[in-house]
């Protein structure tokens, strides 16, 4: 191998790498500027249904009668929490006491036993007409008492919550709405509220959580019901992978459910001197059929953060440039002919 033949090879490879530097990727699949990805970009703005939207999931909208309060009444294997009160009746009031402090009162066939009075049907029943029934039984046998009621534990009426929350499981009263049940359960101020989601009757609700939580929106805040089922999801559940010419390749990710271009580089180091600051690409959708978009730095330094966002699942590639590959070529190159070389000189040596 010559010296000639060398720098034609290298001059070849050079030649290749000018060609497809990053006008359009070598590919057949559809490839978009900068108007397109803004466009785009105001579509993720406007939250989770419509980022699931551009991901061909539709999930309706919220209907009037999730936002509705309803009567609650007490349902079977319901746990009520009963006190009373009389200056005298120190007795009646320290076996109630006892019942409550170890299981509770259970709504069994409809009824709750107390002590000295009969069994009282209490199903199907508000908590305050429950409260004046076990009253008006108390009285016709202790004058001046006063009946107080609460649940302890409900077994069918309540919210179980998955994830990183403090208490998974939180009953429910007709009145009780998404935001009050969240705060309840100490959801941590970074979950990933883009991910997380809610279940009634098996089917997930069109709730966007991150609106109801980091921008107050309560058009979000439905009335909670009994079987609701909230998964929350943790920080790293969704992410976008930053490769190629960047300081420091990696998934970054994203709670919210979407980031700017200008963030998602800066955390992945930045684009060093061997990147293509004229060939940045965003890679959205499947690897069969991705929608491709190529941006420039100019594109990133000069339009505003929320006319460049990524959405979950975006890759954003960084190509080299020329001279980069070029660089690496010929770093790959020489030791090999100065290998061939040197074995092909110790064979002259050999043969002479």
């Amino acid at each position: 191998m010559n010296i000639a033949r060398l720098i034609s090879l290298a001059f070849l490879f050079l030649s290749i790498c000018i060609l497809s530097s990053c006008s359009r990727p070598c590919c057949r699949y559809d490839v978009f500027g900068a108007d397109e990805f803004v466009i785009d970009s105001y579509k993720i703005k406007q939250g989770k249904l419509s980022i699931l939207e551009m991901e061909g999931i539709d999930l309706g909208e919220i209907s009037c009668d999730m936002m509705e309060e309803y009567l609650d009444v007490i349902f079977e294997d319901d746990i009520l929490n009963i006190a009373i009160y009389h200056p005298k009746r120190i007795d009646v009031m320290e076996s109630i006491q006892w019942v409550n402090d170890r299981v509770g009162f259970r709504v069994s066939e409809g009824k709750i036993d107390l002590p000295d009075i009969p069994s009282i049907e209490v199903a199907g029943l508000t908590l305050e007409e429950a409260r004046q029934k076990i009253q008006l039984y108390y009285r016709e046998h202790i004058q001046d008492i006063e009946v107080f009621l609460n649940y302890k534990n409900r077994l069918s009426r309540k919210v179980e919550l998955t994830g990183p929350v403090t208490r998974p499981v939180i009953p429910v009263d007709g009145k009780i709405r998404l935001y009050e049940i969240l705060a309840i359960a100490s959801v941590p101020n970074n979950a990933n509220f883009f991910k997380s989601y809610v279940v009634r009757d098996g089917v997930q609700l069109p709730i966007d959580l991150y609106k109801l939580m980091n921008e107050g929106d309560m058009s979000q805040n439905i009335v909670m019901r009994g079987g609701d089922r909230i998964f929350i999801a943790n920080p790293s559940d969704t992410t976008v992978m930053v490769m190629g010419e960047v300081g420091s390749p990696r998934a970054v990710n994203l709670p919210y459910g979407f980031m700017s271009l200008r963030e998602a580089l800066v955390s992945a180091g930045g684009i060093p001197f061997t990147g293509n600051r004229d060939c940045i690409q965003v890679i959205r959708g499947n690897l069969q059929n991705p929608k491709i978009y190529v941006l420039s730095w100019d594109h990133i330094i000069h339009l505003p953060n929320d006319s460049l966002l990524l959405m979950p699942g975006d890759t954003v590639y960084v190509t080299e440039k020329p001279i980069t590959q070029w660089n690496r070529f010929i770093d790959q190159l020489l030791p090999s002919c100065l290998g061939v070389q040197t074995a092909y000189g110790t064979y002259r040596l050999i043969t002479n």
